[in-house]
């Protein structure tokens, strides 16, 4: 709306004001042109009867002194009148259409009878009745004089108002002509100047308007160095540095949000109300897998994408944070993994805005817990029974008990086979360690595949069928093929497997080992029809000192060492092991060597 715009504001400000200028001129200009007119008119008047008066003093005559002033009269449309103290009563015989004051109204008027009375010049403005019914407003002079004979006498001039009257309206036409005139340049001028003045304003509102929809290249033109332009200079470089600073905002959020994103712990940010604002992927996980388990108590079959619910015990955590306003922490456990949360509050100056979670998945961590004390378990056990033989062997010898040579000789080589069962956990040991540090040394040969696995196989032959347990060897290779390896240690992972499937292979089973090529790697399996592999165990398998095997039973269960060295084995080689199994159906182990002699080095 154009009263509502600045542009209106000013154009109507300025018209309002010099139309109250001009009106307040008109009206003083009005009562000017009318006291001018009738003070000229009466200062004519007195002039014409002074000189009626000056004739008559000195010639006597006041014919001669009204046939003057007729001539004068006649273009002011005006008449003069003697009167005499005796009553004698002369009028000016011009054309005027004004009729004669009649004697009595001179007579009677208070002020007109001072002029004869008291020799007083009068000045006059009022309604003179000539007749009954005929009276007009007229503007009266009256003079005062002594005639030739030295008696008092009174010229009176006097002129209709009308006259005056015409004048003044055609003054005030000319008045009322200029101000309207003077209005509508004034409207013009101030629509103009208004709509120039506020040009710069406009564009400054348009360039606003594409800033706040996100166009921070919009500039506002600078035409003038005032302080319109100063003002739209400011906001040049108020767009600018407000895009400089978005954008560096933009930046700092893309780089919080890669961060956030790439961290390996999850972290939650929490309004006042305890509601989930953002959350990264790791911690997207976390709520993933409370909502299985959730589900799976429920009996839901699926989880809605996007959709999370908070754990309970995150939402009393929250709570306790805001009630206490420091640091808590927390360790949950779902779908068998385990998180630990620290959560910690968000001021906004004295009150706290919210909280941030972070999220630690120490699964892993627990698992080494286990492990770490697995091995401990393990190592003890290994090295107590071997150490408590050799203990007790060594003092029946001391002691005299075996009296024989033979029982002598017997508990020698339990002795014996002790020293060397332990020689063989310790030499495992450093194996892995070296393995798992890069310090490992290969013998690197080249060596025929075919005879390899044929002599790596044939010794457990008589050790199987001791334990009615059948052992074959499937070659669909070709008997010249040669490999770049280490033929120890390849055969030292070919005798883990193929001891690990005979010791989980009841009597009557199979183990079966297939060697066949696939591209670029030649594939060897180890595959037994023992009780397999529980789905709980199958991951970890390979790492240090986990056995399936809890019982720990000598002969049945080794180190827990075995398959982790061979994994370190075959991928020295820059191969690949793996296991697939269940439960109850069996046991395979699956390796791959390279072909090529360059894949090695």
């Amino acid at each position: 709306m154009l009263w509502r715009s600045v542009v209106g504001k000013l154009w109507l400000t300025i018209l309002l004001l010099v139309s109250a200028v001009l009106i307040f001129l008109t009206i003083l200009l009005l009562q000017f042109f009318e006291t001018f007119h009738i003070t000229q008119v009466e200062n004519q008047m007195t002039q014409i009867g002074k000189e009626v008066a000056t004739i008559i003093s000195e010639e006597g005559s006041s014919k001669k002194a009204l046939a003057t002033a007729s001539q004068i009269t006649d273009v002011l449309d005006a008449r003069v009148i003697i009167y005499s103290e005796d009553g004698h009563y002369w009028i000016s015989p011009n054309a005027s259409t004004l009729p004669a004051i009649p004697k009595r109204v001179l007579q009677q008027d208070g002020e007109l009878s001072k002029v004869l009375s008291e020799q007083k010049l009068v000045k006059k403005n009022e309604v003179i009745p000539f007749k009954s019914d005929q009276e007009e407003k007229m503007v009266v002079v009256g003079v005062p004089f002594t005639n030739a004979n030295g008696k008092p006498e009174a010229a009176y001039v006097y002129q209709s108002l009308d006259v005056i009257h015409q004048t003044n309206t055609q003054a005030q036409k000319i008045i009322y002509i200029g101000a309207g005139i003077a209005i509508i340049l004034t409207t013009i001028f101030a629509f103009f100047l208004s709509t120039r003045i506020t040009a710069p304003l406009r564009s400054m509102r348009e360039a606003a308007q594409q800033v706040t929809k996100g166009n921070f290249n919009a500039k506002v033109p600078i035409l003038t160095r005032d302080e319109i332009g100063e003002l739209g200079i400011t906001f040049n470089q108020m767009a600018s540095q407000l895009k400089t600073n978005i954008m560096a905002l933009q930046q700092e959020k893309e780089q919080l949000s890669g961060i956030l994103s790439s961290m390996a712990d999850g972290v939650m940010t929490f309004d006042k109300d305890g509601q989930l604002l953002v959350s990264n992927p790791p911690a997207k996980r976390f709520l993933l897998f409370w909502e299985y388990e959730k589900n799976e108590e429920e009996g839901i079959e699926s989880v809605k994408e996007g959709v999370h619910r908070l754990p309970p015990e995150l939402i009393d955590l929250f709570k306790q944070v805001a009630k206490e306003e420091k640091e808590q922490t927390i360790e949950m456990t779902y779908q068998g993994r385990t998180w630990v949360v620290v959560m910690t509050p968000l001021y906004d100056q004295n009150d706290i805005r919210g909280a941030v979670a972070v999220l630690r998945d120490m699964t892993e961590e627990r698992r080494l817990d286990e492990m770490r004390q697995g091995f401990i378990a393990n190592v003890s056990h290994e090295l107590r029974t071997p150490i408590s033989m050799l203990q007790g062997y060594s003092e029946a010898i001391v002691d005299g008990v075996a009296e024989t040579e033979e029982d002598k000789k017997e508990m020698a080589k339990i002795i014996y086979d002790e020293s060397l069962r332990m020689g063989r956990l310790v030499n495992e040991l450093l194996d892995l360690a070296r393995l798992e540090a890069g310090h490992f040394q290969m013998q690197v040969t080249e060596t025929h595949m075919h005879d390899f696995l044929d002599r790596a196989v044939g010794k457990f032959r008589n050790l199987a069928r001791e334990q009615e347990i059948r052992v074959e060897l499937i070659q669909d290779i070709d008997k010249e093929l040669v490999l770049s390896i280490d033929p120890d240690r390849i055969e030292q992972v070919l005798t883990n497997l193929i001891d690990n499937a005979i010791r989980h292979t009841p009597r009557g089973g199979t183990v079966t080992v297939l060697a066949e090529p696939i591209p670029s790697f030649l594939k060897v399996s180890v595959s037994d029809t023992g009780t397999g592999i529980s789905k709980e165990d199958l991951p970890f398998v390979f790492e240090r000192f986990y056995k399936a095997d809890k019982a720990r039973t000598r002969g049945k269960a080794g180190t827990g060492l075995g398959l982790a060295i061979a994994k370190n084995i075959v991928q020295a080689h820059r191969g690949k092991i793996g296991v697939q199994s269940k439960e109850g159906q069996g046991t395979t182990f699956i390796f791959t060597l390279p072909l090529s002699k360059g894949e090695i080095e």
